[in-house]
C-alpha cells in the first residue's frame, strides 16, 4: 500500500503562524511586565494554566500534547497532555514518542556538519564532488550547487510538487540513491522538471524537502555508514536519546503517539508511515530526549559533557548565510517586530504537528509536539498560542518549578 497525498504545505503555514504568534509573545511579555499581577498570576497557578493550555488544546482538536521548557540548559519543566492512542486509552508523558517531522531537519543537518568538522567538505565545494551523479539545475548546467545552498535552501530546487510525496506504511523499502538520480536528473524514470525552480543557485530561498534528502545521502556518502545508522552512533546514542530513531523499526510502537485526522465525525487514525526522503522528517522522538539535542544546540554542542559539535560549528549554523534568508544551516531564524531573535524549525505532517523555539535573548527554549494537524484557521491560531503560553510560563518559573512533570488526562 502507497500513500500519495501533497502533505508539506502544512509548514509553510505553521511558519506563518508562528513568526506572527512569536510576535505576540513579545508583545504580551512587554504588557505582563507591566501588568504582572494581572496577567502572570496564572503561571503561578498550575491549575489555572493548565485550564488554559486545556482549552486551546480542545479548540486545536488535539488529541494529545506534551511540551517541555529548558532555561539555562536544564529542563525546568514537563507536561503532557491527554491520550496519544485514543483506542486503548493511552496517556502521554513526558517519555511519548511523536513523528517530529521537519524538525529532524536539524538533526541531518547537525550530522552533516559533524563530517564537516572532521574536513571532509568545505561549506561552497561543489557537491558534485561527492556524488555518484551529476546535480545540476538543468536551466543553469554550468552553475555549482554547494553545500551552504543545500543547508541553506538556496539549492534551487523548488518548493516539492505533489508527484514527490509518496507515503508507505512503515519504513520505505527504497533507497536514497539511485532514487534521487531519477528524480532528480533529466530522462530519469521518475524525472519531473518541476523539481526545479527558475532561480539561478544561490539566488532565491525555496523550502524543498528533496534537499534535505540529499543532504542525509551526502552523510552516507561521507561517513561510508547508513545514515540512520550515523545518526544513532554520532548523535543518538551520545546523547542519551535510546529510544529515537529515524526509522520506525527501531522505535517502540507501543509508545509512539497514534498519528489522527479530525473531522466533525471524530478523530480517525493514519497508520504509522515513511517515505523516501526521510531525512528530511521522520524522526520519532520524546519531549524528554529530544530536549537533549537542543541543549547541546544551546550550549555551544555540548550535552552532559558530551560534544557533538564545536561550539563555532553551531554559530554557523544558527546564522543566516545569505541576506535576507530567514534560515541558517538546518535552522529557522527570525526575529519579531520589537528585534527580539529567536531560532528553531517547525514540523508538520499526517497527523502531526510540532515546534522547537530557542528565545536567543535569555536562552529559552520551548519545545512541543502534538499528534494531528492543524488545518483551519482556529486550529492552527490554537496551536500557535500554545507557545505564546508556554513562553510566558517560561518567564514566571522559579526554583520550585524546577523539572516538574506531569500527566493530565484530557477527553479529545
Amino acid at each position: 500500500m502507497r500513500y500519495n497525498t501533497l502533505h508539506k504545505r502544512l509548514p509553510v503555514f505553521l511558519i506563518i503562524t508562528c513568526l506572527i504568534g512569536v510576535n505576540i509573545v513579545s508583545t504580551i511579555r512587554v504588557t505582563a511586565e507591566n501588568k504582572p499581577s494581572q496577567l502572570n498570576n496564572c503561571f503561578h497557578d498550575d491549575a489555572s494554566f493548565d485550564r488554559l493550555m486545556e482549552t486551546l488544546i480542545k479548540i486545536g482538536h488535539m488529541p494529545s500534547l506534551s511540551a517541555c521548557i529548558i532555561k539555562n540548559d536544564n529542563v525546568v519543566w514537563t507536561k503532557s497532555y491527554g491520550l496519544y492512542n485514543i483506542d486503548q486509552e493511552k496517556q502521554a508523558t513526558e517519555n511519548t514518542l511523536y513523528m517530529i517531522a521537519s524538525i529532524s531537519k536539524t538533526i541531518t543537518a547537525t550530522a552533516l556538519m559533524q563530517l564537516y568538522e572532521q574536513g571532509l567538505f568545505d561549506l561552497d565545494d561543489d557537491v558534485n564532488n561527492y556524488l555518484p551523479f551529476s546535480l545540476r539545475n538543468p536551466r543553469y548546467p554550468n552553475e555549482s550547487i554547494t553545500f551552504r545552498m543545500l543547508l541553506s535552501h538556496r539549492s534551487s530546487l523548488a518548493e516539492d510538487p505533489p508527484e514527490f510525496y509518496q507515503y508507505f506504511p512503515g519504513d520505505c523499502p527504497i533507497p536514497l540513491y539511485p532514487w534521487l538520480e531519477t528524480y532528480l536528473v533529466p530522462g530519469g524514470n521518475n524525472y519531473t522538471s518541476k523539481a526545479w525552480s527558475d532561480d539561478r543557485p544561490g539566488d532565491a530561498f525555496h523550502y524543498a524537502n528533496v534537499g534535505f534528502a540529499i543532504v542525509g545521502y551526502l552523510v552516507e556518502r561521507l561517513s561510508g555508514v547508513p545514515f540512520d545508522r550515523y545518526c544513532k552512533e554520532h548523535i543518538f546514542d551520545p546523547l542519551d536519546m535510546f529510544n529515537t530513531s529515524f526509522r520506525l523499526s527501531d522505535v517502540d510502537i507501543e509508545n509512539l503517539a497514534v498519528p489522527y485526522r479530525f473531522s466533525l465525525r471524530g478523530y480517525t487514525p493514519y497508520e504509522h508511515f515513511g517515505y523516501i526522503e526521510y531525512p528530511a522528517g521522520s524522526v520519532r522522538t520524546s519531549v524528554s530526549e529530544f530536549s537533549h539535542f537542543v541543549v547541546a544546540h544551546m550550549h555551544g554542542g555540548e550535552y552532559n559533557g558530551v560534544h557533538i559539535l564545536k561550539n563555532e560549528t553551531v554559530e554557523i549554523m544558527h546564522t543566516s548565510h545569505y541576506p535576507g534568508n530567514r534560515y541558517g544551516l538546518g535552522w529557522m531564524i527570525w526575529s519579531t517586530s520589537n528585534g527580539e531573535k529567536f531560532i528553531g524549525h517547525t514540523g508538520g505532517d499526517l497527523g502531526v504537528a510540532t515546534s522547537l523555539t530557542i528565545r536567543l535573548s535569555d536562552n529559552v527554549a520551548v519545545i512541543y509536539f502534538t499528534n494531528t494537524h492543524p488545518f483551519r484557521p482556529l486550529e492552527l491560531l490554537a496551536w500557535c498560542l500554545i507557545k505564546n503560553l508556554l513562553f510566558w510560563k517560561a518567564d514566571n518559573i522559579t526554583e520550585s518549578f524546577h523539572h516538574k512533570t506531569c500527566s493530565l488526562p484530557l477527553n479529545p
